[in-house]
């Protein structure tokens, strides 16, 4: 059964996500309580705990005798805030639009000082994995992605990619095994990346990416 602390959590990020969908506005009513259990398939313990937590940050306003309004002030969350409580799938599908066209972009418009800092992360990526060190490995992994990011040329897609970076280095953290292995066995294909990149194929640059993410590397 699941314990009330994680039902309230989960009531509390649905009601933030039908604010930041438009379906609550600022100062407008939300439903009461009845509904709410109904709506959230909760009981009217979790209900009163989600509405507590979100009035004390601020998001909830609870006038008494009147009902529960979003507070006025409350403002659209922020792209890290949104990213973060994301389904993965979701968070998967925009990464892999952005990756196809970084990957593009960067084998068009890299410099010899990015491709340095691409071989410079493969490198301590290879060198953690034969060190087995989980942590470095996937800290260079994702410094990797950062760094043909930035050969896009585009700073827009690359601050989008910074942001996606807290949710991505989430996923590696809580994953069931934290085996060195799942990059090891994928270390061949991002040297594939790296040499299209250089070469200037963009064609062959995707197709390397879209091997990445096909198998979750």
């Amino acid at each position: 059964m699941e314990q009330a602390s994680k039902l309230s959590d989960r009531v509390i990020n649905a009601i933030q996500k039908d604010i930041s969908q438009g379906k609550y506005k600022p100062g407008q009513k939300i439903p009461a309580e009845p509904e709410l259990m109904v709506q959230y398939a909760v009981g009217r313990s979790t209900i009163r705990e989600a509405i507590k937590t979100l009035a004390m940050s601020g998001i909830l306003r609870v006038q008494q005798g009147a009902g529960t309004f979003i507070n006025e002030s409350v403002q659209a969350e922020s792209l890290d805030q949104r990213l973060r409580r994301a389904d993965f799938e979701e968070i998967n599908q925009v990464r892999r639009m952005l990756d196809y066209e970084i990957v593009k972009l960067a084998a068009e418009n890299h410099t010899p000082d990015d491709l340095h800092e691409m071989r410079l992360q493969l490198d301590h990526r290879k060198k953690a994995i034969l060190d087995q060190q989980y942590q470095p490995c996937m800290e260079a992994d994702i410094a990797f992605h950062m760094a043909i990011a930035k050969a896009s040329g585009n700073h827009v897609l690359a601050d989008l990619y910074r942001s996606f970076t807290s949710v991505i280095r989430d996923f590696f953290a809580k994953r069931d095994t934290q085996s060195i292995s799942h990059f090891a066995i994928s270390h061949h294909i991002h040297e594939a990346l790296y040499k299209a990149i250089k070469s200037g194929n963009a064609k062959l640059s995707r197709q390397s990416m879209e091997d990445i993410l096909d198998n979750n590397y």
